[in-house]
C-alpha cells in the first residue's frame, strides 16, 4: 500500500491511507500527526463547549425568570434551542469527520446527520425571520403589538419554523432529491466507504439555498431597514414633542428599539457567518464540483460559529442576560422565588 507524505514541518505531518483498508471501495484518509490533530481538536472543542454552555444559559434564563416570559423571548428561547441542538447533534460528529477525514458512523447516520444539519440551519433563519416580524410590530405599531403578537401566535410561528425546517432537511435527503439527475456522477466520483458529503445537484442547491437562506434573508434585511427607519423617526418625534403620550412609557419604547437593534445584530451575524457557505453551495455544482472539500468544510464551520456568537451578542447588549447570568452562576437561582427577580425596569 502506498503512503504519500503531504506535509512535514515542525512535527506536523499528514499522509494518505484508506478509511477502511480491507475494502476496495474505501475513501482516502489523511493520516495526521497527533500534534496536528491537537491543533484542530482544541479550537473545535472550545467552539462546541462555548456554543453548548452559552445557549444553555439563555434557555435557563428565559425559562426560569418570569419577567422574561414574553413573545420575543420565547422566539429567542426556541432559537437558542436550535443552536444548542446543533452543538450536541451535529458539531461533534462534524469535528471528527473534519479532523479524521473519514466518516465512521455509517451511511444511515450520515443521512440523519446531514438532515439535522440542514434542518437546524434552516430553522435558525426561519426563527430570525419570525423575530424580525415580531420586532416590526413592536416598534412600528406598539399600540397593537400585544393584540397581534401573543403567545398563541408565537407558538404557531415556532411550530411552523420547526416543521418547515424538518421537511426541508429530511425530505430533500431521504427522498434523494439532492442526488436526482447526478446519481452516476455521485456514484462514480464521490461515493465510497467512509464518506459523508452533503452532495447537492444544481436544482436542489439553488432551491434549498433560496428557501433556507436567500429569500428569508432578503425579507429580514427589508424588515429591519423599515424598523430602523421607523425607530429613528419615533426618536426624533419624541424629542421634538415632549407632551406626546402613549400607552407605552418612553423607557419601554427605548427598550423595544434597543431590542430591535440587538436582534438586528444577531441577524447580521447570522448572514455574515452563513453567506459564504450558501454561496459555495450554489457555486460548487455550477462549477462542476471543483471546490476543494477542505474549503467547503471550513465554510461550514464558519457557519457553525453563528451558534457560538449569538449568546455572546446577548451578553454584550442585553443587561437582563448579564444579570440573569450572575444569578445563575452565584447559585441564587436555587433560592425561593428567584424566578420573580426583576432583571430590568418595566
Amino acid at each position: 500500500m502506498e503512503l504519500f507524505i503531504i506535509i512535514s514541518h515542525n512535527g506536523l505531518w499528514e499522509a494518505e491511507l484508506f478509511c477502511y483498508e480491507s475494502l476496495n471501495d474505501s475513501c482516502l484518509k489523511a493520516i495526521r500527526s497527533n500534534r496536528l490533530k491537537v491543533l484542530f481538536y482544541i479550537p473545535m472543542m472550545a467552539v462546541i463547549l462555548i456554543t453548548l454552555c452559552g445557549n444553555l444559559l439563555i434557555i435557563i434564563s428565559i425559562a426560569h425568570f418570569k419577567q422574561l416570559h414574553t413573545p420575543t423571548n420565547y422566539l429567542i428561547l426556541s432559537l437558542a434551542t436550535v443552536d444548542l441542538l446543533l452543538s450536541i447533534t451535529v458539531m461533534p460528529y462534524s469535528m471528527v469527520r473534519s479532523i479524521e477525514t473519514c466518516w465512521y458512523f455509517g451511511k444511515l447516520f450520515c443521512k440523519i446527520h446531514s438532515s439535522i444539519d440542514v434542518m437546524l440551519s434552516t430553522a435558525s433563519i426561519l426563527h430570525l425571520s419570525c423575530i424580525s416580524i415580531d420586532r416590526l410590530y413592536a416598534v412600528c405599531d406598539p399600540l397593537k403589538y400585544r393584540l397581534r403578537i401573543n403567545e398563541r401566535v408565537v407558538a404557531y410561528l415556532i411550530f411552523m419554523s420547526w416543521v418547515t425546517s424538518a421537511i426541508t432537511g429530511f425530505g430533500m435527503i431521504f427522498l434523494g432529491l439532492n442526488l436526482k439527475g447526478e446519481e452516476d456522477f455521485y456514484n462514480k466520483n464521490i461515493d465510497c466507504e467512509g464518506e459523508c458529503i452533503f452532495f447537492l445537484n444544481k436544482a436542489s442547491a439553488i432551491v434549498s439555498s433560496a428557501i433556507s437562506f436567500y429569500i428569508p434573508g432578503l425579507i429580514m434585511i427589508c424588515i429591519y431597514g423599515k424598523i430602523f427607519a421607523v425607530a429613528k423617526k419615533q426618536a426624533n418625534s419624541l424629542h421634538d414633542n415632549q407632551m406626546e403620550r402613549t400607552k407605552l412609557s418612553r423607557v419601554s419604547q427605548k427598550r423595544e428599539r434597543k431590542a430591535a437593534k440587538t436582534l438586528g445584530i444577531v441577524m447580521g451575524v447570522f448572514l455574515t457567518c452563513w453567506f459564504p457557505c450558501f454561496i459555495c453551495n450554489i457555486a460548487d455544482p455550477l462549477l462542476g464540483y471543483t471546490v476543494l472539500p477542505a474549503i467547503i468544510d471550513a465554510l461550514v464551520w464558519f457557519g457553525y460559529l453563528n451558534s457560538t456568537l449569538n449568546p455572546i451578542v446577548y451578553a454584550f447588549f442585553y443587561a437582563w442576560f448579564r444579570k440573569a447570568l450572575l444569578v445563575i452562576v452565584s447559585g441564587k437561582i436555587f433560592q425561593a422565588n428567584s424566578s420573580r427577580i426583576l432583571l430590568y425596569d418595566d
